[in-house]
């Protein structure tokens, strides 16, 4: 990638970071399903609201509304439900970890659904190394006693592979010549559609006491910043470095969600949390292989 692209990366890395900590203070106060309908109606408006201004219509042909509709529930949908719901029973940081599994399962689903990204052994000791961090962390969990904290790990592991199906998925996007910005729009839209009869049947807001300004600026943040904006460089990311590079923001955020909930919300997190972390990042690593590439490039040369 070239500056612009790390550059891009990094903004992401810290506006995602600070969704674990802003979806932690949403879900103390406001039902799964109601903040996630919230959060996707207010980027939506948002995202509208900006192609008024900027004279633009959404240019989505009615043949692609499939396609948005799947990318809605697979890139929003979702893993937003999974993630709010988990993190009712785990802290924001050991979230965020968990999500940077999400370039792991990438490789896989890429080596199934795609004729371009196949498996490679580097990739494959990724992969190996990824779930080996994953089963530091939930490992003890899962033998002690398979209680709501296990499930609300394996929830949000859940959502990491949804993340990553639709990240395979989001690249036919490209080949038909839609803007970023007219994607994020249309997947914003349909996904709070659909979330809307599934919250008043589910959560039935209008008997829940109503959320404090806390809460209220949290799921703002979390529509204008973390999903709109967000959302908008992902995808501009994803066209023009591709999904795999794409999805290396996943470890960049893990750090950024930890210091975040330790500063804001007091979180502390157990020591094979940051065992599984440091696992899954050698993964990351492993998968991306520029690290090894370097290191190799500075290590000893022979002599002439």
């Amino acid at each position: 990638m070239n500056k612009s692209e790390w550059a891009i990366l990094g903004v992401l890395a810290l506006i995602w970071g600070g969704a674990f900590v802003f979806i932690g203070i949403a879900v103390r106060h406001v039902d799964p399903l109601t903040y996630v309908w919230l959060r996707l109606t207010i980027a939506a408006g948002a995202m509208w609201l900006f192609l008024t201004l900027r004279g633009q219509g959404l240019g989505l042909p009615p043949q692609v509304w499939g396609s948005i509709l799947l990318l809605a529930l697979l890139n929003n949908a979702l893993p937003f439900t999974l993630f709010g719901w988990g993190q009712t029973h785990i802290a924001s940081g050991l979230a965020a970890i968990l999500n940077a599994t999400t370039p792991i399962w990438g490789v896989i689903v890429a080596h199934l659904l795609t004729r371009d990204e196949r498996i490679t052994p580097r990739k494959a000791a990724g992969v190996l190394l990824g779930f080996g961090g994953v089963a530091v962390m939930i490992g003890p969990t899962l033998l002690a006693d398979i209680g709501t904290g296990a499930i609300a790990q394996l929830a949000c592991i859940a959502a990491s592979l949804s993340y990553a199906l639709a990240a395979v998925w989001a690249r036919r996007f490209k080949a038909l010549g839609l803007s970023p910005m007219a994607v994020t729009t249309g997947q914003l839209t349909a996904g709070a559609a659909m979330m809307l009869p599934l919250m008043l049947l589910v959560d039935r807001p209008w008997t829940q006491p109503f959320p404090p300004l806390s809460a209220w600026g949290a799921i703002i943040a979390l529509a204008l910043f973390c999903t709109a904006f967000g959302y908008v460089l992902y995808f501009r990311l994803i066209e023009s470095a591709g999904a795999t590079n794409a999805l290396l923001v996943t470890l960049l955020v893990p750090p950024v969600a930890i210091l975040l909930g330790a500063l804001l919300l007091g979180e502390t997190l157990a020591p094979q949390d940051f065992a599984g972390l440091t696992l899954i990042a050698l993964g990351l690593a492993a998968i991306d292989g520029r690290l090894f590439t370097a290191l190799t490039r500075l290590g000893p040369r022979p002599a002439i």
